[in-house]
């Protein structure tokens, strides 16, 4: 992984410095809050519901046990014990004093960390596969060109007061685990002729107008990445509404302007600055892969593995679920679920943020990385350390078997946290788990996506979700939406509202009568949700939904 040099090192050094003046002034009455907001934006930091929020950017989802640890020393020192995971591969503290935040950056600097650009009307994190560098089906390991966008990126010149947040992510396979096609800029790694590229999706997100992206290059040479990616945010720079903050994502760009007219803007303003980029960005992306060199696989016996599974059946059905195929013989990707039944989706204590940074170091040469599913990978481990590794996730509560089934719940803060939200998601996540835990059925349901957002701005990205449910406010009361047939993966699809809200007493009940209906109509135990959905379409699981409609009643208006 990238190891920040003494640029690095004195840039972040120099940027905190800075913040910590900053703050000062706020704290003591030299800046308004109004004046200090576009300050601490830039360097991560939110006002939200009961205290001032950090956000810290994890690139691309990948850190090493150091890393790691230094988060649950933040946890631990600043923080009430916890942090949040999130859907951008970003860890949240929800609860520091302002006056100490300038120590927690000083604190992440000593291990290549930052806030910059986790927040503001700049491009933000850039996200990736969380199994890159690992997964079986890659064309290409993804993170060197993250890891080249973000420092082409970071504090760019031009950039910096976008008409509002843009955000890219990178994939190096058909299989799209890093939802590309619901961002500004989507890339796909992909191979023309024995030649790598790009396949470059422009104008997907969600929010309160979700879009598919759309294909703006079928292929673009590996060399042209960052002026072709600077030409796509010139012209949105340029194009994009700043009159209406809800119509100034580049999705509403695209959509205005036509997908024809934004291609031959970028085209024509990509052949303008493409003299301009000499090759440097090229000599420093070779300095970067060489930081991505491939682990050194060992070769072991799979004898403790294969005993392990025939004798264990806890053993077995953790990996069933939680394990997937690498491309090393003998190895596997090992995912962790932040999902034990009845709590809070990508909340990991101190404790726990530990325990999987020693397994790292122990087990997994010395890697982690966030899913945009709200848990931690460890990308590369072999399958004769699995069992003593699952001895271990056990002791600490991190060995739920549960990875894509209908309690690995994506959920955003909902109004716990968030300022902005206008119901929970939270207990609702919580309820519907240990709901489906209790029926023990999770397993017989099979793959299923159950995403839940508190407000409109989707952070959840309930859209995408087989099942997405949408916290509205109504007259002050909480009501919950859903929306059915959504999919983050490449056969991307936003769901279709199913009908009037319900009650937050009712959702769960609503759920299970949803999966019951499921469970009743697929073909066999291999269809999934989302392919009987797409085979039976929105009626059926309607009239499970609303059987009073269904036996002439009439249901509650939203």
């Amino acid at each position: 992984m990238y190891q920040y040099n003494d640029f690095d090192t004195a840039f972040l050094t120099e940027r905190n410095a800075q913040f910590r003046a900053q703050v000062e002034r706020r704290i003591n009455g030299s800046l308004t809050e109004d004046e200090f907001k576009p300050l601490r934006l830039m360097n991560g930091v939110y006002l939200q519901l009961h205290a001032y929020m950090l956000r810290v950017a994890i690139p691309y989802g990948t850190l090493n046990s150091a890393q790691m640890d230094m988060l649950a020393h933040l946890a631990a020192k600043y923080d009430k014990g916890y942090g949040h995971f999130t859907t951008r591969q970003n860890i949240q503290y929800n609860w520091p004093k302002l006056r100490d935040i300038p120590d927690m950056l000083d604190d992440l600097g000593t291990v290549g960390m930052h806030a910059i650009q986790t927040s503001g009307n700049t491009i933000r994190n850039v996200t990736a596969d969380h199994f890159a560098g690992a997964a079986a089906d890659e064309v290409a390991d993804p993170r060197p060109y993250a890891e080249l966008l973000r420092q082409w990126s970071t504090d760019h010149p031009e950039f910096q007061f976008l008409p509002r947040k843009f955000k890219i992510a990178v994939t190096g396979a058909e299989a799209d685990r890093a939802v590309i096609r619901a961002h500004d800029i989507g890339l796909q790694l992909v191979e023309q002729d024995g030649e790598i590229g790009f396949k470059v999706i422009v104008g997907g997100g969600l929010g309160r107008t979700p879009m598919i992206g759309k294909v703006l290059r079928d292929f673009l040479p590996m060399a042209d990445l960052l002026p072709y990616c600077e030409a796509i945010v010139s012209i949105y720079n340029r194009l994009g509404r700043r009159d209406n903050k809800y119509k100034a994502r580049i999705k509403i760009t695209v959509h205005e302007n036509g997908i024809e007219t934004i291609r031959d803007q970028v085209e024509t303003r990509f052949a303008q600055i493409r003299p301009t980029f000499t090759g440097v960005d090229q000599t420093l992306l070779a300095d970067i892969k060489a930081q991505f060199a491939v682990p050194d696989f060992a070769e072991k016996s799979e004898a403790p593995f294969t005993a392990a599974y025939d004798a264990d059946p806890v053993f077995r059905s953790w990996a069933d679920t939680n394990l997937t195929a690498h491309k090393a013989p003998g190895y596997a990707i090992m995912s962790i679920s932040i999902k034990k039944h009845g709590d809070t989706p990508g909340d990991a204590t101190a404790e726990q943020m530990r325990a999987m940074a020693e397994l790292a170091r122990t087990y997994g040469h010395d890697e982690l990385r966030i899913s945009h599913e709200q848990n931690v990978i460890l990308p590369h481990v072999h399958r004769a350390d699995l069992p003593a590794l699952h001895a271990t996730l056990k002791a600490h509560g991190l060995a739920t078997s549960n990875i894509g089934l209908i309690s690995d719940i994506i959920a955003c803060p909902g109004m716990d946290y968030c300022a902005l939200a206008t119901a929970r998601s939270i207990p609702v996540a919580q309820q519907i788990a240990t709901r489906f835990d209790e029926l023990k059925l999770e397993h017989d349901i099979g793959e299923l996506k159950i995403k839940i957002s508190g407000c409109i701005n989707a952070c959840g990205h309930h859209h995408v979700g087989h099942i997405g449910i949408l916290g509205l406010d109504r007259a002050g009361v909480e009501n919950y939406q859903i929306t059915l047939g959504g999919d983050h993966t490449e056969t991307a699809a936003v769901g279709e509202r199913a009908g009037p809200g319900f009650a937050y007493d009712e959702i769960v009940t609503a759920i299970e009568r949803l999966i019951a209906a499921y469970l009743d109509l697929r073909n066999s135990p291999d269809e999934r949700f989302i392919d009987a959905y797409r085979r039976l379409g929105l009626a059926p699981f309607k009239a499970a939904l609303y059987p009073a409609v269904n036996a002439g009643g009439k249901a509650d208006a939203a």
